[in-house]
Parts: C-alpha cells; structure tokens; sequence
C-alpha cells in the first residue's frame, strides 16, 4: 500500500491540531499564572537549588519549556537574572519539559482520554462564555487540553502500517542496526525534527507514536530524544539574536549545557538503556525491546532520568559553564549612548511587566 499525498495532509493536519492545543493550553495557563511565575523566577533563584526547582515548577505548570526558557532570556536582557541563576532555572526547565511527555503517555497511551475530549472541548466552550477572564482562560485550558489528546488520535491514525510497506521496513533495518553510526543518524533526526516543529513535546508525541507503529526500535527512539535536547535550544537562541549580551550569554549556556549532557548520553548510552529497560521490567513487566506497548513509559523514564542525571552531574559546573560562555560571548560595551536613543527598552524588554519596569528604571538613571 503506497503512502499518498492525503495521508501526508493527514498526518500534517494531525500534528497541527496536536500542537495547535499544546499552545491554547499553554497561552492559558501563562495568562492565569504568568505574572505569579515571572514574580518568583525574578525573586526565588538565588540559591542554584532553588532556581532548578523554579524552573522546573514554572515548565510544568505553563506546558512549555520554549515559553520558560525565552523568559529566562528576556530576564536575563533586562539584568534581573545572573547568568549563574539563568543556567540554574534552565537545568530546572530541561526537568519540567519531562512532564509533558508523562502527560501524553499516561493519558494518550495507558489510558486514551481522547474519548473524552469532545465532553471536555463542552465543558471549556461553556467556560469561555463566563465575563470573567479566569473562567475564559480555564476554559481555554480544557479545549486546548481536549485538541491535543484529538490530535494525538488522529496522529496515532495516520502513521502508517509498517506491514504495509515492507519496502521502508528494510530501509530502516538498515539504518537501525548499525550501533553508533545508527546513535548519531537518529540523534540528528531528533535533533532536525525539534527544530523544524519547535516543540519537543510534539517530537516525544511523533516518536513515541512511530514506536508504537513498529518503525523504530526503542534504542533509536531514546537517541531521538537526546536529540531533542538540542533542537528545544535553538529557540532560546534565535530569541536572544537580538538582544543583549546577557540574553545571549543565557541561550548560549543553555545550547552547552545540554550539548555536554547529550555527549555524556552517547557516551554511556547502551548502559543507560539497559538501565532504564530493566526499571521497565520492574514497572511493566515487559521488556521496551520486547514489547512496544511499553515503549511510551520507557521513553518517558529516559527522558526524565537523562535530565535529572544531567543536572545533577553538571550543578556543581555552573561556574565552569558561566566562564565558558563569558569567554565566547565578550561584553559589548558601547562607545557612545546616545540620549534620544533607548539603551534599556527594548522590545524584548516590553514583553513583560517586570522586565518593563526594570528597564524603564535604567533609562531613567543613564
């Protein structure tokens, strides 16, 4: 059976209603608890501890660890977060992206909520009939939450049968079973594949569902996702071009922080699957090489213990990290301000109350 254009359009539309939810739900939750957790990441994160667990908190309560990461950029723009507690809340963020993909497992594949969406998607459009802005936004919440297990669905439905089409079966065969050449190919998939969809959690929902399917093995899916970790940076450096030298530094940090902990991962990547298959076994009962239908739990697990590992290795480094990234990214210092010209406001500045004021003081004290 050959894979037409439609069930291309198919699988596009599927992965458009997924993140298209993924942002409703976030967008909602920001507007509900955005001010609250920009308050505390800009008071809480002195202490490195506290700061990973502030970003840890704030990613899984907002859904989105682009959306964390580009306020710890636009923090950082403004000067109220130190370069050393920038890394530290960005350790935090890898850690609550984790969460995300619990969500999708649990709910997509142990227990398919999907069923329920179009109850839910009722439920949020009475919501959002309310005058006041929270019931709106919880509202929003819900239908957002319901388009993404629908979309979910759909994308389990579109990917097609691997029976089908023996052709592709052994292309990947030959692709898959090649030990580190195969780790690095679906590493950089993983890695594109991020990039491309700017949601990590989507890319999770894509592999997980190719799993599922039979196209991939759980090894290559895992090196997917240490692909991840790197393809979510780039949008906390495309955010930071424009700004300040601290913002860059921040992204940057960022970028270097996972890539030393995706180079650790390759390292001792088939010890570190067998580990996380024999916590599997334990769990499940089943083996994630043996039995696809465990496979969402493995992926999940290894995606969280990698960056919990990861952070606790590379903590204690964050000075390391911090002259690192001084050194690539030198202060810029102007010959000349001009008066008439803002130096502090900027539009990166403007996006949040805080980093408003802050920069409005500054202008007022040059």
């Amino acid at each position: 059976m050959e894979y037409s254009i439609g069930d291309f359009l198919r699988l596009l539309g599927s992965l458009g209603l997924f993140l298209y939810g993924m942002k409703i739900m976030s967008d909602a939750l920001m507007s509900l608890a955005g001010e609250r957790m920009r308050s505390i990441l800009a008071r809480m994160t002195s202490n490195r501890f506290l700061a990973v667990f502030v970003g840890f908190g704030i990613t899984a309560i907002i859904q989105s660890s682009s959306a964390t990461t580009l306020m710890v950029v636009g923090f950082a723009n403004a000067n109220l977060l130190s370069l050393t507690e920038s890394i530290a809340v960005i350790m935090g963020t890898n850690i609550g992206t984790t969460v995300t993909a619990w969500l999708i497992t649990i709910l997509g594949f142990k227990i398919n909520i999907a069923q329920m969406a179009l109850p839910f998607m009722g439920l949020g459009f009475v919501l959002t009939l309310k005058k006041q802005d929270s019931y709106k936004n919880w509202g929003y919440f819900i239908i957002g939450f319901a388009l993404l297990f629908i979309g979910l669905e759909y994308l389990k439905g579109s990917v097609p049968d691997l029976k089908s089409n023996p052709e592709v079966l052994s292309f990947l065969q030959a692709y898959t079973s090649q030990g580190y050449l195969s780790l690095f190919i679906f590493l950089m998939i993983g890695t594109v594949l991020t990039v491309v969809v700017q949601s990590s959690s989507a890319t999770m929902a894509i592999t997980i569902v190719m799993c599922v399917e039979g196209w991939i093995p759980f090894d290559m899916a895992a090196a997917m996702v240490l692909g991840f970790n790197i393809g979510t940076t780039i949008t906390a450096n495309i955010g930071a071009f424009v700004a300040n030298y601290h913002a860059k530094r921040a992204a940057r940090a960022h970028l270097i922080f996972n890539v030393i902990g995706v180079s650790l991962g390759c390292i001792f990547f088939y010890p570190f699957i067998e580990m996380i298959d024999k916590i599997v076994i334990s769990l499940e009962g089943e083996s994630a090489f043996a039995q696809i239908l465990v496979i969402p739990v493995a992926l999940s697990l290894f995606h969280t213990v990698f960056n919990i590992l990861n952070t606790l290795l590379l903590i204690n480094a964050i000075g390391l990290i911090s002259r690192i990234v001084i050194r690539i990214t030198p202060e810029v210092v102007e010959k000349r301000l001009e008066i008439e010209r803002p130096h502090y406001l900027s539009p990166q500045a403007a996006k949040y109350q805080i980093t408003a004021l802050k920069a409005l003081l500054d202008e007022s004290l040059r």
